[in-house]
């Protein structure tokens, strides 16, 4: 029996890929989107979920594919990273897209799939933040945009659309995904930022956090959670080996 119907963003690895299996293993109908269309394949080949070649910035594709599948839950992961080794470094393009991507698409989505739940009376918005969103990490436009996304997702508990719907701010410290290899062009400042010396999350550790959070009682809002290596110091910056 299912226990619903679940759209994951930006599904074609790490988190997103983790997290769609994670759900599919757990009973949901799983619909999976991103843009690389090999990745999403092979996570459907694995998992049974349902693929989408979709830019979750294009917002009408992402509005018609919401109005057809009605998701009861709905994990906004997808977005990238950009002017990881400081502000100066990232051209104007760049700035625009990391914003687009990570809070302008994540809210044009949660709102579409909000417009369904409200109907129904029901229904869960998972974001996946960061603790950048949480600390001061040095990280100033990536870290400004997980502030928006824990910033939005505190308001939305509040929002009179919400009736009924559950907010979830996850909060990840290091994860070992291909993150870094898309957001540093530059391969030595890239091999330092990665280069922590310690244990860190996987995937599937976050994966776990997301499935126990959707599995809990209507009932019962879990507003945050986060989650860091046991090696990553309070604040984010800083690592014990």
């Amino acid at each position: 029996m299912t226990k619903g119907i679940a759209l994951v963003t930006g599904a074609s690895a790490g988190i997103g890929a983790a997290t769609a299996t994670a759900l599919a293993e757990d009973g949901w109908t799983v619909h999976a989107t991103a843009r690389r269309l090999d990745r999403l394949e092979a996570l459907a080949a694995k998992s049974g979920a349902i693929p989408h070649q979709i830019d979750v910035t294009d917002r009408a594709a992402m509005g018609d594919l919401i109005a057809s599948t009605k998701p009861d839950l709905l994990v906004a992961n997808a977005g990238l990273g950009g002017g990881m080794t400081g502000l100066t470094a990232a051209d104007a393009d760049e700035i625009e897209t990391v914003v687009h991507t990570n809070v302008t698409a994540m809210i044009q989505t949660t709102k579409a799939a909000m417009e369904g739940m409200a109907v129904r009376g029901r229904g869960h918005i998972i974001t996946v933040g960061s603790v950048s969103g949480l600390y001061a990490t040095g990280a100033a436009l990536y870290g400004a945009t997980k502030h928006a996304v824990r910033g939005f997702v505190r308001n939305m508990r509040l929002d009179p659309g919400a009736v009924g719907i559950r907010f979830t701010d996850i909060q990840p410290g290091r994860v070992a995904t291909e993150f870094y290899d898309v957001a540093v062009a530059d391969d030595a400042v890239r091999d330092q930022i990665k280069d922590t010396g310690i244990e860190e999350l996987t995937p599937e550790d976050v994966a776990e956090a997301i499935r126990w959070v959707a599995a809990q009682p209507a009932h019962v809002n879990i507003s945050a959670l986060e989650i860091t290596p046991r090696d990553q110091a309070y604040g984010g910056v800083k690592f014990t080996r």
